[in-house]
């Protein structure tokens, strides 16, 4: 089976329970970008790992940033790299 592209990959610690949030992220970034992501893929980490990358570029590290991503700010890094003429509606930016 060959990937899809753009894939987008979400590393979560297994050891602090964090499938639900990496789920829950993953559903609302296909509900909001149906026909633009390829696939998204849960990945199990450990060390306090929530990480998200798109075609592997890192967008979002949970250690890097200090907490988890808002879920608006976290659409507006997919949708800039993906589809950047699209508007998201209410979660879009205030310039």
């Amino acid at each position: 089976m060959t990937q899809r592209q753009p894939r987008l990959e979400i590393e979560y610690c297994t050891q602090c329970r964090w499938l639900l949030r990496a789920g829950w992220t993953a559903q609302e970034l296909l509900t909001t970008f149906v026909t633009e992501l390829g696939e998204v893929a849960l990945i199990p980490g450990v060390g306090g790992v929530f990480d998200v990358r798109l075609d592997g570029e890192l967008l979002w590290s949970r250690k890097d940033q200090g907490g988890f991503p808002e879920l608006a700010a976290l659409k507006q890094l997919v949708r800039d790299r993906i589809a950047p003429d699209r508007s998201l509606g209410h979660s879009d930016k205030k310039d």
